[in-house]
């Protein structure tokens, strides 16, 4: 079927996505891999550890391009850690965040990297504020930026927000990827999961406890079957 133990793999032509955990409020990490080019998509806690064993230092100080849906804490809590990191081993290229538009907690994490280190670091933070849905390219990559619904709790616990908050279609040698990041049923991610080589779909919450933040298992796999290949990530252990 479609959930499966991570980490997660998937290759085609010389282009692959391997999602090392996507867990509700822990941790979620990716790495797509498109020739000889790297990028990570939400950098949750434990990037760092997956992205050593996997590529390796040499590797992780050229990925040039991070991805960020949203800033909750499960999906940018190792940003920090990944760049003292490219700091400490001495990274040279620029490396660029891409977010959308009001996620502070990217714009915060940044300002308190500066103050800490911004007289010591070797390589320039850039950081890309997504605030439209035009197509752009990334190393021979074509990235679709897209708008989804996501909501969090306030402190009553009862009352709810939208968050600033992206889904991204990867498209590289014709093959496309698509990655909902988390987010209620919208028909943004509709359009652009259909027809993907392979859709990412969040499933939040099983069919009897809906709540609008996440989608189901059954509207995931609705959505999911307009693919030729997806996966159910997110989904509550």
């Amino acid at each position: 079927m479609t959930i499966h133990k991570y980490p997660i793999n998937w290759e085609r032509d010389n282009y692959s996505i391997k999602i090392f955990c996507s867990i509700p409020n822990i941790a979620t990490g990716i790495l797509l891999t498109a020739g000889t080019n790297y990028f990570v998509v939400d950098p949750g806690d434990g990037i760092l550890r997956d992205l050593n064993k996997e590529i390796g230092t040499k590797k992780i100080l050229s990925i040039n391009d991070l991805f960020i849906t949203h800033g909750h804490h499960d999906h940018v809590g190792g940003v920090w850690a990944l760049l003292t990191y490219m700091r400490v081993m001495n990274k040279k290229t620029p490396l660029t965040i891409y977010y959308p538009k009001g996620c502070i907690e990217i714009e915060s994490i940044y300002h308190a990297f500066q103050k800490v280190y911004g007289k010591t670091l070797p390589y320039k933070i850039n950081l890309k504020v997504i605030d439209h849905v035009n197509t752009f390219k990334s190393k021979n990559v074509t990235i679709h930026p897209f708008p989804v619904i996501h909501k969090e709790y306030l402190h009553d616990g009862i009352t709810t927000r939208q968050v600033p908050a992206l889904g991204y279609k990867f498209i590289f040698n014709k093959v496309k990827i698509c990655y909902g990041g988390d987010t209620a049923y919208c028909t943004d991610l509709v359009k652009m999961a259909k027809n993907s080589d392979l859709a990412i779909i969040e499933a939040g919450h099983d069919d009897e406890t809906p709540d609008g933040m996440h989608m189901s298992i059954s509207e995931a796999k609705s959505i999911g079957r307009s693919a030729k290949e997806y996966f159910l990530v997110h989904v509550p252990e």
